[in-house]
């Protein structure tokens, strides 16, 4: 389990995020939300020790973030981008075994077992017509169950996503969350996604964390935190929302 506890930090001095408190389960489905600039991307950076807090800790299995070795945090924690960019063009296969890079020691190169990942990882996001292809030649769908694969092949417990859907058409959108939430299911696995699709992430999450101005403002299932109230305290803006009669949950509706 993931534990942040009086979580602050700040660029230069504007705060992005204060005071945060909350637990991450170590399987399940969270999304965070909030309006832009709401500090859910630094979170994750956070959660991930790219960046330090001001003030507070983050635990991962009741021992403080800072005292694991990058290699060693990278065996537990997967990051899919917004946007994944590189100088050069990857194979789909390449891409995928990037994943395996924590478990190299010093020299080492990849073996059965990392083959063995990589080909499982690839049947599972149904890529194996696509791994002889470049990243390149993909669209932005099948690009991001590239991303999911290699984060499979890494074999961390927590997949932490940063607004891993927002550029993608409704029908990948909807492609992406099931398959995160089989993931979840299934495998038993931690899944973190920032999104802005409230509805979307309602009908599929176990817990929604909402985020504004570096301040936790809710914490809970769908239908506790999709409530009018809440959410227009989150977004300044009279919100209804109405029970949707397929998932039985919770969601926004517009006038």
């Amino acid at each position: 389990m993931i534990i942040v506890k009086n979580l602050s930090y700040s660029y230069s001095e504007s705060p992005v995020l204060q005071e945060i408190s909350l637990e991450l389960p170590a399987s399940g489905f969270s999304v965070l939300v909030g309006p832009n600039g709401a500090g859910k991307s630094t979170l994750l950076y956070l959660l991930m020790a790219y960046l330090q807090p001001k003030t507070g800790k983050i635990s991962l299995y009741n021992k403080d973030i800072k005292q694991y070795r990058p290699q060693e945090l990278a065996a537990e924690i997967a990051f899919i981008p917004q946007e994944s960019h590189s100088e050069f063009d990857y194979l789909v296969k390449d891409t995928v075994l990037m994943g395996r890079y924590p478990y190299l020691g010093l020299w080492q190169r990849y073996g059965k077992e990392d083959e063995e990942s990589v080909a499982k990882a690839l049947e599972m996001m149904q890529l194996n017509d696509l791994k002889e292809r470049y990243l390149s030649e993909l669209s932005g769908g099948e690009k991001q169950r590239v991303y999911l694969a290699r984060a499979l092949a890494q074999n961390t417990k927590y997949i932490l996503l940063d607004e891993s859907l927002s550029q993608l058409d409704i029908n990948f959108q909807v492609e992406i969350i099931r398959l995160l939430k089989e993931l979840s299911t299934a495998q038993g696995k931690a899944i973190v996604l920032v999104s802005h699709n409230l509805n979307l992430a309602a009908n599929y999450a176990d817990k929604m964390i909402l985020l504004k101005q570096g301040r936790l403002i809710a914490s809970g299932t769908p239908n506790e935190v999709m409530q009018e109230a809440l959410l227009a305290k989150l977004f300044d803006l009279p919100l209804m929302v109405q029970r949707n009669p397929i998932s039985g949950v919770n969601n926004l509706i517009y006038p």
